[in-house]
């Protein structure tokens, strides 16, 4: 018979940890709040096709050695196409830029496009982006709650919530550029984690069938334990994909990755700790999984 894992053993310490990481990122949050990108507080992208390879590491120099310091300077499409975003409203500030480079570099290249994003469109994606994240929780408890049962549903959401909360302290804490790319993320990390919980969920789900005697702790252990080869083989082949895409994606999808990096690993953690731990602590039993029987009137017979 399979050795059965006695995850629940350390349910104590595992909350303790959530309870410090998750305290310790609201703080973070709260104290530091984000490095928003471009993306959120508005200024210049600048578009710039060069006829031949450019040299990303030489023009960033440029740029930080004349006061542009927060400008980001990234490839796309292809290696002589560039683009460049830096903070500020100056409608000139395509034109310095374009001036400095000519000055500084013999390569010949074409402005094809300097575009300004304002502070108030910025302040609308951050806002409908966190709209985003809220209405996504909401719609998952909801249909938790029809798919499973509520307690399911509450002990789903405190983990997503750990998920999401832990990455975002991160990217807090160590003052990590927060972008659009970075939200997408985010939102993949809660499809992720809810993945996850929902195979462990229904393995618990169906175990409360077989093993009718089994208290609800020592159900969690089993399921926890059948399922961990899955969750393992899909952690750690989305950890590899997230990897290649860290290594090799460049400085625009970094802070995609890495924050995909987190959220995988946290998510895993909260599947098997945190989701589960819940359903202890809201006693959940058979009885709950049992639809409730409608009782029918039935006419006397005359």
């Amino acid at each position: 018979m399979k050795r059965t894992i006695n995850f629940m053993g350390v349910r104590h310490i595992a909350f303790a940890i959530t309870l410090i990481l998750t305290v310790a990122s609201l703080a973070s949050i709260v104290v530091k709040g984000f490095n928003f990108g471009l993306d959120f507080t508005g200024g210049t992208l600048i578009e710039l096709s060069y006829t031949e390879a450019a040299s990303l590491s030489e023009i960033r120099d440029v740029l930080h050695g004349n006061g542009y310091v927060d400008a980001v300077v990234q490839s796309f499409g292809s290696v002589n196409d560039l683009l460049i975003r830096t903070p500020g409203d100056n409608p000139s500030l395509g034109m310095q830029i374009e001036q400095l480079l000519r000055q500084s570099s013999q390569a010949d290249f074409v402005v094809k496009k300097v575009e300004f994003v304002g502070p108030a469109v910025g302040e609308e994606l951050r806002d409908q982006g966190g709209m985003g994240m809220l209405v996504a929780l909401a719609g998952i408890m909801i249909y938790l709650g029809f798919r499973f049962q509520w307690k399911f549903g509450v002990g789903a959401i405190t983990g997503l919530f750990h998920d999401v909360i832990v990455t975002l302290g991160v990217f807090s804490y160590f003052e990590l550029q927060f972008d659009l790319t970075v939200l997408a993320a985010i939102l993949a990390i809660i499809g992720y984690s809810l993945n996850d919980t929902i195979v462990v969920f229904d393995r618990i789900r169906e175990n409360f069938r077989l093993l009718r005697n089994t208290e609800l702790i020592d159900n969690i252990n089993i399921s926890t334990t059948q399922t961990l080869k899955r969750t393992l083989a899909t952690s750690i082949s989305t950890m590899l994909a997230v990897m290649a895409l860290l290594v090799f994606g460049g400085d625009h999808l970094w802070g995609f990755a890495l924050a995909l990096m987190i959220g995988v690993g946290v998510g895993t953690y909260s599947s098997v700790y945190i989701a589960s731990i819940f359903l202890l602590w809201l006693k959940l039993t058979v009885e709950d999984l049992i639809p409730p029987v409608v009782e029918h009137e039935v006419d006397d017979l005359p």
